[in-house]
């Protein structure tokens, strides 16, 4: 009877073990994919003035693909950063000499990542330790400093136009006396009958009247 529950102890003891070591491949598997450990790599750089929150370990991609792993970022000087990252081998026949790199980010909030535009036919392939072409970062503080200044000028637009049509409503402005004074707009009324009366009875009329409608473009 004892001898039979060491033997279900060991059991039990052997099937954690071997699930811990499995977990512990697997896990350093998927580590070392994501950090292409385990494939042939070549290693390229750019110069940026700002990373934007670029962190070594963020992805590479290229055509909305990861190919690579941003290995290491240090200062290049005391304006720029130097990013370098290691591509997957079969990736280099896609990226040519002329391609650039930029940053962006995996969703609105998400990661950032480093986003890698081929280039244009006819050019080599690039080649280990090339530096690439860089587009610098869109900055979101100057976005939303962009968007404060447009809610502000619509705001002020919006104040203004509320004032000209408070003047129009009270009878201030040429505008405002047309439109709200009653005595005004029948002056108005009255003179543009009279003008098209005029008009009818030039139009009656033949010779110097025709000519006189011509003159003014009727």
């Amino acid at each position: 009877m004892h001898m039979k529950k060491d033997a279900g102890h060991n059991i039990r003891l052997g099937v954690f073990v071997s699930l811990g070591i499995a977990v512990f491949i697997v896990g350093i598997y998927f580590i070392g994919e994501k950090q292409q450990l385990f494939r042939k790599t070549f290693r390229v750089s750019g110069v940026f003035k700002d990373v934007a929150g670029l962190q070594a370990g963020n992805n590479v991609r290229f055509s909305g693909i990861n190919v690579g792993t941003v290995e290491d970022i240090r200062i290049a000087s005391d304006s720029s950063a130097r990013v370098e990252v290691l591509i997957g081998e079969d990736t280099r026949k896609f990226i040519k000499k002329n391609a650039v790199a930029g940053i962006g980010s995996e969703g609105l909030m998400g990661n950032r990542v480093l986003i890698i535009t081929p280039g244009t036919g006819g050019q080599a392939e690039i080649e280990d330790n090339d530096t690439l072409g860089t587009v610098q970062p869109i900055n979101m503080d100057d976005i939303l400093i962009s968007l404060k200044t447009t809610i502000d000028n619509t705001s002020k637009i919006t104040d203004d136009l509320s004032e000209i049509t408070g003047s129009i409503q009270s009878g201030k402005g040429t505008i405002g006396r047309l439109l709200m004074n009653p005595s005004d707009a029948q002056k108005i009324r009255f003179y543009a009958c009279q003008f098209e009366r005029r008009i009818s009875g030039i139009q009656d009329t033949d010779g110097e009247g025709k000519e006189e409608l011509a003159a003014v473009g009727f």
